[in-house]
């Protein structure tokens, strides 16, 4: 799938990604995954529902979902170039995600974050209702 605004493009097409640009953030500017090898980022693009942002053939940003497409998604590895920041994207992002056609109906979305609690907000996101139901196996490197 494609979504085009503004000279840009969403696109679901895992042969257009950039595993290079996604690893270099995923390794240099992001705190949750300083550590992932790019193994480890391959099979994780294999095993998701990519979303690339473009500015014609450069990947400028990137998030992926990872879900059964009946009743459960997760967000994941969400980011935007800083050149590219400030200009809606991360919620034109969110709005493509939010709006694919395989994940309609899900009974429940999550995601995890440090600091975009207030973009994540404005798509319906909030604290888990019933944290006391909740239970992780987390790495000992877990961010």
């Amino acid at each position: 799938m494609e979504w085009h605004n503004d000279g840009l493009t969403i696109s679901t097409d895992i042969s257009r990604l950039d595993v290079d640009v996604i690893q270099r953030y995923l390794n240099d500017d992001s705190y949750w995954a300083r550590e992932r090898t790019r193994q480890q980022t391959e099979t994780a693009i294999r095993h998701s529902l990519c979303f690339g942002v473009y500015d014609g053939s450069r990947l400028v940003g990137f998030a992926r979902v990872v879900s059964d497409r009946a009743t459960f998604a997760y967000i994941g590895d969400v980011f935007i170039l800083d050149d590219y920041r400030g200009r809606g994207l991360s919620k034109w992002l969110m709005s493509a995600m939010l709006g694919h056609p395989e994940l309609q109906g899900l009974r429940r979305w999550i995601l995890a974050t440090r600091d975009a609690h207030g973009l994540y907000s404005q798509f319906g996101f909030d604290a888990l209702k019933h944290p006391d139901r909740w239970m992780e196996l987390p790495a000992p490197n877990a961010y």
